[in-house]
């Protein structure tokens, strides 16, 4: 079962994706994989330094990623360019590592920007994780050291609440607790992906 997770920045997609490992769920992490194909040494990196310059480098060598973040979220152009560069490197490593799972496996693509890609007809099930904005921008602030303007920028470069309800199969709300966004994980790990891990005729949204 192939099914996609996705949710704007600090919402909790993590949590979620972590909960689901541990349920026994094979994670494909999409921004795991964007860091993997800009590593120092890889032809994704060298493309970026062409397309943005040698600033968005350490002094080491690799991706200075927080530079880059700030040049390409204030820019939805920048945000394109770079976006045609890396998606396609990671599309092709995420369809690898499905390749790579076991048959009867819950597969699950934990990806940012499934909607801002048009990417949900390619899972058997969405999942999105949502909070409210101002719980997404206090938690970037207080979390991620974020300057208010920054993380502003970062939340509205992404989908909208509802653009995100147009595709999502399955909806989880982070406003509340870390339990209760933990019960809710447990609840779709019961009803909706387990039952569907094995057997025939499995595949295919609810």
């Amino acid at each position: 079962m192939k099914v996609g997770l996705t949710g704007g920045i600090a919402s909790g997609k993590s949590s979620v994706s972590a909960e689901l490992a541990r349920l026994g769920a094979v994670i494909v992490d999409a921004d795991q994989i964007a860091r993997d194909v800009v590593a120092p040494g890889t032809p994704g990196l060298a493309a970026v330094v062409t397309e943005f310059g040698p600033d968005v480098l350490l002094p080491d060598g690799s991706l200075d990623r927080p530079a880059l973040g700030r040049r390409v979220f204030a820019d939805p152009a920048a945000l394109r360019r770079l976006g045609a560069l890396t998606h396609p490197l990671v599309a092709q490593e995420s369809a690898r590592r499905q390749a790579a799972a076991p048959p009867d496996a819950v597969v699950v693509h934990d990806v940012p920007l499934i909607v801002e890609n048009g990417l949900a007809d390619s899972y058997d099930l969405v999942v999105v994780v949502a909070a409210d904005e101002a719980v997404r921008l206090e938690r970037l602030v207080r979390d991620r050291g974020m300057s208010r303007e920054d993380a502003l920028a970062r939340i509205r470069a992404q989908a909208t609440d509802e653009q995100r309800r147009a595709v999502a199969d399955v909806w989880l709300d982070n406003s509340g607790t870390p339990e209760e966004l933990l019960d809710a994980v447990g609840r779709l790990w019961r009803e909706r992906l387990a039952p569907n891990s094995t057997g025939p005729g499995t595949s295919g949204r609810p």
